[in-house]
């Protein structure tokens, strides 16, 4: 935990949820924002492919780099930046790098709660911390249990606020 489909998922339902409750304005956030946050999710972990071609395909021998720079606060930021340098000129464009960065930074997040550790300020520091959540008593099972709990009240609430079984 987590794993691939959690990090989409829940930064799915986060931005659903701050969507529906906070913003409250659906023409700000569109569903395909929505959508594209819960890809950004996934973008941390590109360091993993990346490794792999590297060294598999191109046959260059580098140490693992998974949770180095793309699980630092540098890389949610770095979003967030360019969309604000944006947002004198297109609020939309604003919006979906800020969508992105939280995408990307709850992930981040994930990572520190839930499966080890992270470091949040490489290359600057090499100091690792995460609460490790479910990786402590190996809690595995219990996590998978927990995955299928959170979707399920997810879909439950848009049930009951969007009425989905309307479109099934």
């Amino acid at each position: 935990m987590p794993q691939a489909v959690v990090h989409v998922l829940f930064a799915i339902i986060a931005l659903d949820l701050v969507r529906d409750y906070i913003i409250k304005d659906k023409k700000k956030v569109p569903l395909h924002y929505v959508f594209i946050g819960g890809i950004a999710g996934l973008l941390p972990d590109i360091d993993i492919p990346v490794f792999w071609f590297v060294s598999n395909f191109l046959g260059i021998e580098v140490p693992w780099f998974h949770r180095t720079i793309t699980h630092t606060i540098f890389f949610p930021m770095l979003f967030l930046i360019v969309g604000l340098a944006y947002y004198k000129y297109s609020q939309k464009i604003t919006m979906l790098f800020a969508i992105i960065s939280f995408g990307t930074g709850f992930h981040v997040f994930l990572d520190y709660a839930f499966a080890g550790t992270v470091m949040p300020f490489y290359p600057f520091s090499f100091k690792e911390v995460g609460l490790n959540l479910f990786g402590m008593a190996n809690l595995e099972a219990f996590a998978e249990g927990v995955e299928a709990i959170v979707l399920l009240a997810w879909l439950w609430h848009e049930e009951m606020k969007h009425k989905i079984s309307d479109f099934i």
